[in-house]
Formats: structure tokens, sequence, C-alpha cells
């Protein structure tokens, strides 16, 4: 009884046996053998969706400007990103570059020019919208004292024409001034004609009215008179101030006159010389201008600058005129000396 049970033990076992090797070491490849036209297309299925893949993450880079970062990307579209990335911000540099070096010079000047009205403080008549030409007149003409007749002949015909035209307006038409009043000279001035300088179309009749077109003529001719009375016009014009010029010490605008009893007499003198258009307003604008008085405010950065200048052209005045006294001192006594030795001749002859 033992011997067909383990026949039959031995059958199954084979059958078992030969039935599991085929489940498992045969595989599914060999079951369903692949082709070369299926491996390409696979290969064309993967291919296809790196591209999808890398295409929209292009696609949310180039949204989202914010993320630009290349080292996201694999293959070969880190080499297509990389120039794109390298030359963007090459780009922007350069943009911001040339941006702030142009608006950088222009608000360094802005700041600067600010700066300089901020620090220097002027008159109260010249503010952050005067006209350059006008502030340069303030720091360096205004209050200097004036010894050329030519210049005080200017001055003189500026002050008058304020009657009909504004200092910056003046200042603007100077050099015209000059070329049709040949360069003020008192001289030459005064040889012109009337009626070519008033006629119409003239280069003088553009500039004043007729009115003071002849004014500026005729003091032209009394100031030559003047110059052959006393030597010259700063002589006769300095004279009046005792050759020193008057410092007024205005601490508030307010304060500063349109005339003063100073100017009042020399308008007088003026007037009785034959000169035209020197009213006390006139003449008082004249000594602001040629430096006859120091009226800056005090808080003027020109008050101390004119005052010095005043003090050393009062020093120079002094030492010429002690040396002039010196040599007259020594000039006497050669004359005396003159006439003792003739006495002494007439004494001797006798």
């Amino acid at each position: 009884m033992s011997g067909p049970p383990r026949i039959r033990s031995m059958n199954v076992a084979i059958r078992e046996m030969e039935k599991k090797p085929v489940k498992n070491s045969v595989p599914e490849t060999e079951k369903k053998p692949m082709t070369l036209p299926l491996i390409l297309k696979q290969q064309d299925n993967h291919h296809n969706q790196a591209v999808l893949k890398n295409m929209s993450m292009n696609a949310s880079c180039s949204s989202d400007a914010s993320s630009t970062d290349s080292s996201t990307h694999s293959g070969g579209n880190m080499v297509a990103q990389r120039p794109r990335v390298a030359t963007v911000p090459v780009r922007k540099k350069v943009g911001k570059v040339r941006i702030d070096n142009v608006g950088g010079t222009d608000r360094v000047d802005e700041t600067d020019s600010n700066d300089s009205l901020q620090n220097k403080k002027r008159c109260a008549w010249v503010t952050p919208n005067t006209e350059p030409c006008y502030v340069a007149f303030h720091d360096e003409e205004w209050g200097v004292p004036v010894h050329d007749d030519k210049k005080l002949f200017e001055l003189l015909c500026f002050s008058g024409a304020l009657a009909e035209l504004a200092w910056p307006t003046i200042l603007g038409k100077r050099q015209l001034f000059r070329e049709v009043f040949f360069d003020f000279d008192p001289c030459a001035v005064s040889r012109m004609n009337e009626r070519k300088v008033t006629a119409p179309g003239s280069p003088a009749n553009s500039l004043l009215s007729d009115l003071r077109l002849r004014s500026i003529i005729e003091n032209a001719r009394q100031m030559c008179k003047v110059m052959e009375e006393f030597g010259s016009f700063d002589t006769y014009i300095w004279n009046f101030v005792s050759h020193k010029p008057i410092v007024s010490q205005f601490r508030y605008p307010r304060q500063v006159p349109v005339k003063s009893p100073k100017a009042e007499f020399i308008s007088k003198d003026l007037v009785k010389r034959g000169f035209r258009s020197v009213g006390p307003t006139v003449i008082y604008t004249f000594m602001q201008v040629a430096g006859l008085t120091n009226d800056h405010l005090i808080s003027c950065f020109r008050f101390k600058e004119c005052s010095a200048a005043n003090a050393e052209a009062v020093a120079e005045e002094s030492s010429l005129n002690s040396e002039v006294k010196e040599k007259a001192s020594e000039e006497e006594p050669s004359e005396v000396g003159i006439l003792l030795a003739v006495n002494k001749l007439s004494f001797t002859s006798k």
C-alpha cells in the first residue's frame, strides 16, 4: 500500500515543477516580443513628454518675471536659456547706468546751485527765481568802488534807464548798449548826432525812448566838461563822499531808502551843470552800483567783501596822498634854499 502513493506524489511534484518555471522564468517581453517600430514609438513618446514638460516650465518661467533661475532647467534647455539669462541683466545694468549718469549730473547741478544759494546769503532782492545775470551782477559788481570814467558813465546811463527798463533787461542788452554808445566813451558819445540816434530803425532807438537817448548824449557832453575842470569824473564824483564809501549797515530790506540826503545834494549839483535825468532816486541807485555807498545787508556775504575792498582802496589812497605830501615837503625846502641863496647873492653884491 505504500508504493502507489509514492508514484503519485512524484508525478504531482514533477508537474508542479514544470508549471512553476514556466510562470516565473518566462518574462512578459518574451510572451509579447517587441518589434523595432514599437521601440521607436515608445522613445518618441518619452521625448515628446520631456519636450512638453520643458515647454511648460519655460512658459511658467517667462510668465513669472521674478523667477529667473536657469538651474531648474535640464538637458539642452540649459544651453538655450543661458544666453537669455546673461544678456537681459546686462541690458538692464547699462540702462540703469545711463539713467543714473544722466539724471545724476542734473540732480547734482541742481543741488549745487540750491546749496550755493542757501549757503551764501544775499540781499533780499536776490531770490532763487532771480535771473542768473542779475545774481552775477549782485555778486561781482554791485557795491564795488568804481574809479574808471567810462564805467562810471555806463552805470550812470543804466541808472537813468531804470525808468523804462528793469535791471535784468538792461544787463541782457548790455553788449548792445556798449556797441551803440562806443563802449560808453564820453568823448565819443558827445560827438554823436541826435537825429541819427533817434531815427526810426537805428539800433539805439530799439533800446530806449528818444528822451532817454538825448539825455545820454547830453550827459556825455557835460561829463567831458567836468573831466576838463576836475581832471576826471572820478575825482569829481568821489569828492562828494570824501573819497570814502558810505557804509550803511542795514539789517532789513525795509531800511534801504530810495534816496538819501547825499544823493539829493549830488543831484542838484549835476542839474546845475546841465545833466539830465539825474534825479535823487537815479543818483542813489548810481551810488549803490558804483560803490559810493555800501548798502548790502549785513547778512549778505557781499557786505564784508565790499567793506574789505573799500578799506584797501582807502589805504591805497591814503598812502598815495602821503607820498604826494612828502614830495611837496621835499620840494619846499629846495625853493626856500634857492630864495636864501638869492638873498645872499644880493647882500654880497651890495
